[in-house]
């Protein structure tokens, strides 16, 4: 995997990037520059910027000047926090309670981006979503399941990290079986051990499909994306759908233990 910038719409551009487990394994990462109706831009998710993709960004926003926030909405990606901070030090910095507790010396904005007051800021250009029923800051560092999904209402996109995935397969199995939208293998490790916590990730997920049903693109780290223009089988909404029942087992199992 190499470093590019993918255009979703006039107004939405996905980065993907590089992210090695061991200095070896590339998983990838992302993050995703937006330009809101005020003609600013902020970049969803932290991510270092170089090479042509940096040129590319500081080409469509005046060499950074019109980025106006980064936005970090995943507690556990904090890799590339305090770089993208230290590129655009002018840029409003805003994280979850995770990153304010890790990185207390960078100059974060009072709203947390699991906030209702965070989400009223930017409530022009997105909606923004918490899985339901799971720790979104989960005690084992090694489980990423929850993120603040951000859905960008002009150009219909979704943007999320780890919560929902889209793995395309590598070789021949990817001409055999095409990739799906599925839910995150961390799942069952984080949702609550309570009564009722497996429902309310149901109906999330169910709601989700709902609230954001005219979704056509799909932005996700660590695997790929799905662009509406290249899409004409299944929605977004339904793929969503379909992911839920991939883990009908799993939340049947959790309430049987849990009620």
């Amino acid at each position: 995997m190499s470093e590019y910038l993918q255009k979703v719409s006039n107004d939405y551009w996905n980065i993907r990037g590089d992210f090695k487990i061991g200095g070896v394994l590339n998983i990838g990462t992302h993050a995703s520059l937006v330009r809101c109706l005020n003609s600013k831009f902020v970049l969803l998710d932290a991510y270092t910027l170089q090479g042509d993709v940096k040129e590319q960004v500081d080409r469509l926003s005046q060499g950074g000047a019109d980025i106006d926030a980064i936005i970090n909405l995943h507690p556990f990606h904090t890799v590339h926090v305090e770089r993208a901070h230290e590129q655009y030090p002018h840029t409003k910095l805003y994280g979850t309670q995770r990153h304010h507790d890790k990185f207390p010396h960078l100059p974060w904005q009072t709203e947390l981006t699991e906030s209702d007051a965070f989400a009223r800021l930017f409530a022009d250009d997105f909606e923004f979503s918490i899985p339901a029923g799971v720790d979104f800051i989960a005690s084992n560092e090694q489980l990423h399941f929850s993120s603040v999904l951000a859905y960008h209402k002009a150009s219909k996109t979704i943007h999320v990290d780890d919560t929902l995935t889209y793995m395309p397969l590598p070789g021949l199995l990817g001409k055999v079986k095409k990739p799906e939208v599925t839910f995150h293998i961390t799942l069952p490790a984080t949702l609550q051990r309570r009564a009722g916590a497996a429902q309310e990730f149901r109906d999330w997920a169910e709601q989700l499909a709902s609230r954001w049903a005219d979704a056509e693109n799909l932005c996700a780290a660590h695997s790929a994306v799905i662009l509406g223009s290249e899409n004409s089988s299944i929605s977004v909404a339904d793929r969503i759908l379909l992911a839920l029942k991939k883990v009908k087992n799993t939340l049947k199992v959790h309430e049987k233990i849990f009620g």
